[in-house]
């Protein structure tokens, strides 16, 4: 099988998959966006902001499992794979009941960081309040995403994704749209769909396991094995909260300017995150295949699969910007019916048809570091682009919205070119060798 073929059959079922979880934001949108009021979709924005920071926040248990699960695979070490699993369940379970005993605290805070408009944070904390209850659910499906992905099955992936989302879905359409549930319906319907897709997942590595190990036994391992699972989580930690306070920052400057505003600037990240989703397939093969390599010591392999990624990231999305200038207004159009807020995503839309150009060098270079266990570089740079993204933002906010998303465009550019600059500068020189 050539690398192209390699890449191909490793990102295809994860761009599927992946396209999930914006489609369920973008139904979310379109559910509440066609209520009577902007509130509620400002509200449910909110409340899903939140919790890019209380779920998401952790999501260094599915990045972090992938890199160190492909580099065992590659050394053919399936003993600390399975350990690996369990280590990464028992993590996600010890979080998510931090998460729980401290509900009561962590999202009127939140909310209050967010936004001081009181009707808007009562709505959010309507959904908070229910959402909270799928942490468990939540944090465990990282460790599985990331421990199918690192064995590269990424048809598992597929599978546990596609269910979960359209569960979530068809519960969505009848809780909100049947029910009347309005904005806890959407809250209810994403619970469930995670506990559901939990249980298909730990099925499924239940099966794996038992084929991979079939006299596997109960295990964290040796210290030292946990130790350093600890430390490239706690560096994806510092990565990934300060990545989602960037996109926090600019749902929180968008409230400043009224629920119009807000709700458009949602629509248009939905777009955003539909093209992130679909440009990290090649991220995550390229963490199971670069972890694989590292883990053979074959450098050369190492630069041919980053080589061809990158052609075939680029190539992506340059098709998701022409779409997005196609059929951009369109796409708005099914996401709400609200007059004010439909004017305004279509007089931004420009800025969503430019992301995906700008960041795909990002999505594509985190890949590659998580699957380098280089957690530190992902770490630094973000932390770089996050205070240059404040220095525009600065100058720019006196053309208020528009100046909001030249920041954010910029700090997406700077992500890329950053992870870049690191990789020719310091990592191809190594592979050369």
């Amino acid at each position: 099988m050539s690398i192209n073929q390699k890449i191909w059959a490793l990102a295809l079922p994860i761009i599927l998959s992946n396209i999930s979880v914006p489609l369920l934001g973008l139904v979310d949108t379109a559910v509440v966006g066609h209520l009577s009021s902007s509130l509620y979709l400002a509200g449910v924005t909110l409340g899903a902001t939140l919790f890019s920071f209380l779920f998401w926040g952790f999501g260094f248990l599915r990045m972090g499992t992938t890199g160190v699960v492909a580099q065992a695979a590659g050394q053919k070490d399936y003993q600390q794979v399975v350990v690996l699993l369990q280590q990464g369940i028992v993590l996600a379970i010890i979080v998510a009941g931090a998460l729980l005993l401290s509900q009561s605290f962590l999202i009127p805070v939140g909310l209050e960081l967010l936004t001081s408009d009181l009707t808007i944070s009562r709505v959010a904390a309507e959904y908070a309040g229910i959402r909270i209850w799928a942490a468990p659910a939540v944090l465990i499906n990282y460790v599985l995403l990331g421990w199918f992905l690192g064995l590269q099955n990424s048809r598992f992936s597929l599978l546990m994704l596609l269910l979960g989302n359209s569960l979530n879905i068809i519960l969505d359409l009848v809780f909100v749209l049947v029910l009347q549930w309005q904005v806890s319906g959407v809250a209810f319907a994403s619970v469930l769909a995670d506990y559901a897709t939990l249980l298909v997942g730990l099925t499924l590595a239940f099966k794996r396991v038992t084929a991979l190990l079939p006299n596997w036994q109960l295990s964290l391992g040796k210290g030292k094995d946990f130790r350093r699972l600890l430390q490239v989580n706690q560096q994806l930690l510092v990565r990934t909260w300060i990545l989602l306070w960037a996109i926090a920052f600019f749902t929180a400057q968008g409230a400043e300017q009224g629920a119009d505003v807000l709700a458009a600037n949602a629509i248009l990240m939905q777009m955003v995150m539909f093209a992130s989703y679909a440009l990290d397939g090649f991220a995550h093969s390229a963490e199971a295949l670069v972890g694989e390599a590292s883990g053979a010591k074959n450098n050369q392999q190492m630069k041919v699969i980053i080589w061809h990624s990158a052609i075939l990231s680029f190539i992506a999305a340059g098709i998701c910007s022409l779409l997005y200038g196609l059929l951009g207004t369109q796409i708005v159009g099914l996401m709400t019916n609200i007059p004010e807020v439909l004017l305004l995503a279509e007089e931004y839309l420009i800025w969503a048809m430019l992301i995906p150009i700008f960041a795909v060098g990002s999505y594509l270079f985190d890949g590659v570091y998580i699957g380098l266990t280089r957690a530190d570089i992902m770490r630094n740079s973000v932390i770089l682009a996050t205070l240059l993204y404040l220095f525009v933002w600065f100058f720019s906010q006196v053309w208020g919205n528009t100046g909001l998303w030249l920041a954010f465009s910029f700090f997406m550019l700077f992500r890329s070119l950053g992870l870049f600059g690191h990789y020719w500068c310091y990592i191809k020189p190594k592979l050369d060798r």
